[in-house]
């Protein structure tokens, strides 16, 4: 093979003889998408349409939106919206975390108890719930203290010891509890059988291993679903005229609105005071998320270590709970050696 010609130039300025011709650039062209910005260009004049529309239409009656969207009333019944959506949820957490509990236990009873619960609370609806709570007083009159089959310590009329509020909170978060159980039972179960047991190894206790390990890990998994039944809360409270309570947000704006016979501003009102607090919530949930979510999804695999060693990798060992594979590359020494001499394999 000849790499000059006759001349003495370098024969690379000439391709050699049957290689193929150099290859023209290839000239991309943007794919175009004339239906897409068709049909996003009929949606934002759809949504203009409807703006525009609903800011004159006389039936939503703005003036009367802007009137009763900060009054006392209405003020009022958010607050107590919020105490309730709180207070029920704090309870069904922590019932739904015990519940959780025991359909994880080996005890057979424990569980069914638990199965049991989680198909009673399930499987009729809140409404019908919160209901029968408006009717305990019927059922049962008195509140006892004291041994069964045995004149009791002490004794309470129904009606006074529970309240309407108290009997909102109770319903709600008794069928919320079942729920709860589902979410955090997912969520622990989620986290890979090993952890325990390697932290069982390291002589960790069965605290310190919920707590530290099992738990941390399982946040991320229950979180999510744990911020869309918070939100999901907020607006079932409206159902609280069950028991019966009328001093709610949702209740509230209605009883205001059979008084001056214009009920859709009020039913926006009720609407602007629920997005309001939905918004904060999933401004809080995405924190939350991020705080639970650290290290997954984000770790870099180190290219200084991997390749130094024998400049093999050895294999990939899922990490339970971090979402990422970790790759596994061969120890550093000094000498490496030879196979065979005893050095690194």
């Amino acid at each position: 093979m000849s790499t000059t010609n006759v001349n003495g130039h370098a024969a690379a300025a000439t391709p050699p003889r049957g290689a193929p011709a150099p290859s023209e650039p290839i000239k991309a062209i943007r794919l175009r998408h004339p239906w897409r910005v068709v049909f996003a260009v009929l949606l934002v004049a759809i949504f203009a349409w409807f703006v525009v529309d609903a800011a004159f239409r006389p039936a939503y009656d703005w003036p009367s939106v802007g009137k009763y969207l900060f009054d006392r009333r209405i003020s009022m019944a958010a607050l107590v919206t919020i105490e309730l959506t709180v207070f029920s949820m704090v309870i069904a957490i922590v019932l739904g975390v015990i519940l959780a509990v025991m359909r994880l236990s080996p005890n057979p009873v424990v569980k069914s108890v638990a199965w049991f619960y989680l198909w009673i609370f399930r499987g009729t609806p809140v409404y019908v719930q919160l209901t029968i709570w408006g009717l305990i007083s019927l059922i049962y009159t008195s509140i006892d203290i004291g041994l069964p089959f045995m004149t009791p310590w002490i004794s309470f009329s129904t009606n006074a010891a529970l309240n309407t509020f108290t009997l909102a909170v109770i319903g709600l978060a008794l069928n919320e509890a079942a729920y709860m159980a589902e979410i955090v039972r997912a969520g622990l179960l989620s986290v890979d059988k090993g952890q325990e047991e390697a932290s069982v190894a390291l002589g960790m206790s069965w605290s310190q291993t919920m707590t530290r390990v099992i738990l941390p890990q399982s946040m991320r998994v229950i979180i999510p679903p744990t911020g869309n039944e918070v939100i999901s809360m907020l607006k079932t409270t409206s159902l609280v005229t069950a028991v019966p309570f009328s001093l709610e947000l949702f209740t509230r704006s209605r009883d205001i609105s059979a008084e001056t016979f214009n009920p859709i501003p009020l039913l926006i009102v009720a609407s602007i005071w629920y997005l309001f607090f939905t918004s904060i919530l999933m401004v809080g949930q995405y924190f939350l998320e991020k705080r639970f979510s650290r290290g997954v999804g984000d770790r870099q695999t180190d290219k200084n270590d991997v390749g130094t060693g024998t400049g093999v990798i050895t294999g990939v060992l899922p990490v339970v709970g971090a979402g990422q594979p970790t790759v596994i590359a061969p120890p550093k020494t000094d000498n490496p050696g030879t196979p065979g001499d005893g050095g690194a394999r």
